[in-house]
């Protein structure tokens, strides 16, 4: 059978994605995996160096994704399915890319963690995020703002002469375009993925890429490495022996009680490879060339929260996972430079692996060297360089049919710089309504002015187009769209004046009324704060012209948002009238039932907060990390312990 290449679709129980947040995120980012500065110390002279290195700060342009729910219903998604007599590889291109299954024939045995369900949580960069499969995580510490978005696809000829799938987008957060190439030669057991990230501009910039594979976690995860950089949600970073560590194996996910991430120490010159098998010795392997350096173990844990989070993020009974990973640094903590005008290059191999399952679930030394020896005969170092070089002369190649579209932003790129990429074009046909005000910009160099009254859209912040902001017609959308650029770079003091010029004018008060309220908050001016946001959510009741989609998400938006600074000022009265006034379907909404029973708190109410803890709250959006359940239930929980379903913790 000749590899195919063919479109389908895939049914899944599924909770709606909804519209992004129309309020640009100002806050800083709220991100679990980070270190503190005093803790970089001592670590290895090229960590330290990398994991300072251009940390993100903020996602804009992109725009958050916090408009889903839990209620699922059956769902069809478009998949591209690549397939030969071995394998058959099922891809999600409208959902970032990635690979849903990986299914071995020979052995009627599906190689990944297959979600049943596509229920987003807020994990991304930007929010929405689901588990399960193959995921390109790119941009910057943490899963991709582009988890839950659209790429560009089109068929290519693969460097045998045969079909290849390519999917590319502009990766927004560092301004990198990007593509995958997935080759699966005719009679293989192997995936081969080509991956190049390219930087088209004329200084370096920050390259973050994680390939994360979601396993079963009833496997023993193995790698050749004797010790690895440990991570925890207590935000510490250190150095533990591999396989044991605190009196359990930890090659096994379930031996740990609390999530961790394991960064794997691979010697220089060892094969990179990772692999998780189960009790029979049959599993998944990845490996890859030389400079995806690093590996990575994620784990769940045996504990009350990770339980918690497998139940929430899939289908209770369906069997939980864990994540493998192959990135380009040893942890996901660094950045890596890429110097002006270049591209990092690399071919990653997906395939089933054999092995003795009494040696593989033995001494660690003989079950690395047995999976190294299945691995070698299955797939030798020597005929993925030679894939990788294979592939390479196709890199360039122009795609033809065209199988999924993304978004119009690599074309907004390309047209203002005239960018040449080859392989990867990005057509002025997928420009759109968010790119004609900055196409106008480019143009005539003024922003227009909107023609109805509504949410602003979109701002770009990238250095080139703040210069075009700075020399536009100081018009009040303009105003508002500098002075979030000047925001995003760390200009606050002219963010704030911009915002104050383009108030005096305005028709449309609240999004400058919202970014000034941001900014008082964030230099700790918690009253005048208040104050702004008050008024700016009696401007946008005032505003807004019906309850549809548009104006009951930026309601619900800027609502929750102003509630959470009222409380914190002491207003409850006023946080009760912001309240009363968003949708009744919103304040039907889990997030907003956890408001609810903030309000009654801080109103002096504890029996009704607690009560409406008791009748249930799902909060769909709840942070990776956060503690705000567990922190509500200490003071209105009359000590009775924490309900489990509203257990999420993460550290002890």
């Amino acid at each position: 059978m000749a590899t195919t290449v063919r479109r389908d679709v895939l049914t899944l129980p599924a909770a709606e994605l909804g519209p992004e947040n129309p309020l640009p995120p100002l806050r800083p980012l709220d991100e679990a995996h980070r270190l503190d500065d005093r803790d970089i110390r001592g670590l290895p002279r090229d960590m330290a160096r990398q994991l300072g290195y251009e940390p993100l700060r903020s996602v804009l342009p992109a725009r958050l994704r916090d408009g889903y729910g839990r209620a699922r219903t059956p769902t069809a998604f478009e998949t591209i399915v690549i397939e030969n007599e071995r394998l058959r590889v099922t891809v999600l291109p409208g959902l970032g890319g990635r690979i849903h299954s990986l299914f071995h024939k020979p052995t009627d045995r599906e190689l990944l963690y297959r979600n049943p369900v596509f229920q987003p949580a807020d994990f991304a960069l930007n929010g929405a995020w689901y588990s399960g499969g193959i995921e390109w995580n790119i941009g910057a510490t943490g899963h991709t703002a582009l988890s839950c978005a659209p790429l560009h696809a089109a068929r290519v000829t693969a460097p045998d002469g045969g079909e290849m799938v390519r999917l590319w987008e502009w990766e927004r957060l560092r301004d990198t375009p990007f593509q995958v190439d997935l080759w699966l030669p005719e009679d293989s057991d192997f995936l081969h993925v080509g991956v190049r990230v390219r930087n088209p501009h004329e200084k370096p910039v920050p390259v973050y890429w994680w390939s994360n594979i979601a396993v079963p976690e009833e496997r023993r995860v193995l790698v050749p490495a004797d010790e690895a950089w440990h991570f925890g949600y207590a935000r510490t970073l250190r150095k533990v022996p591999v396989p044991e560590y605190e009196g359990a194996d930890r090659s096994y996910p379930l031996q740990g009680e609390f999530p961790a991430d394991y960064f794997y120490d691979l010697p220089d010159g060892a094969r990179r490879w990772i692999a998780a098998v189960d009790a029979d010795g049959h599993g998944l392997v990845q490996t890859s060339t030389a400079p995806l350096r690093g590996r990575k173990l994620f784990l769940w844990g045996s504990g009350t929260g990770g339980r918690r989070w497998q139940e929430w993020l899939t289908e209770p009974g369906t069997g939980g996972y864990a994540e493998i990973q192959a990135g380009l640094a040893r942890t996901q903590l660094e950045h890596v430079r890429l110097d002006a005008e270049a591209e990092f290059a690399w071919l990653e191999s997906y395939g089933p692996l054999a092995a003795a399952p009494d040696v593989v679930h033995g001494d660690w030394a003989a079950a690395r060297a047995e999976a190294e020896v299945r691995l070698a005969e299955a797939l030798p170092a020597a005929a993925v360089d030679a894939a990788y070089e294979a592939w390479r002369a196709c890199a360039d190649t122009e795609p033809g049919e065209v199988l999924a579209v993304g978004s119009g932003w690599g074309a907004l790129e390309v047209v203002r710089a005239q960018y040449k990429l080859p392989g990867t074009p990005f057509a002025e046909s997928t420009l759109g309504p968010e790119q004609e005000p900055w196409l106008e910009l480019l143009h005539s160099g003024a922003v227009p002015e909107p023609r109805r009254v509504g949410p602003p859209g979109p701002t770009l912040v990238a250095p080139h187009w703040r210069d075009m902001l700075e020399t536009a017609p100081a018009r009040p959308l303009a105003e508002y769209h500098l002075g979030v650029a000047q925001w995003h770079a760390g200009d606050l003091a002219q963010a704030v004046r911009s915002w104050e010029r383009g108030l005096e004018l305005s028709p449309s008060r609240w999004p400058l009324l919202r970014c000034l309220a941001v900014a008082d908050h964030e230099s700790g001016h918690i009253e005048r704060a208040a104050d702004r946001y008050a008024e700016a959510f009696d401007d946008l009741c005032a505003e807004r012209r019906d309850d549809g989609v548009v104006w009951r998400g930026v309601t619900a938006a800027l609502g929750r948002e102003a509630v959470g600074v009222l409380l914190a000022a002491g207003r409850c009265a006023v946080a009760r009238a912001v309240w009363d006034r968003v949708h009744p379907r919103t304040r039907a909404s889990g997030r907003f039932r956890l408001i609810e029973a903030q309000l009654l708190l801080a109103e002096g109410e504890v029996a009704a907060a607690r009560g409406v803890l008791e009748a249930g709250v799902e909060v769909a959006d709840l942070r990776e990390g956060d503690e705000v359940l567990g922190e509500l239930w200490a003071v209105v929980g009359g000590g009775v312990p924490l309900p489990g379903r509203y257990d999420f913790r993460m550290r002890p």
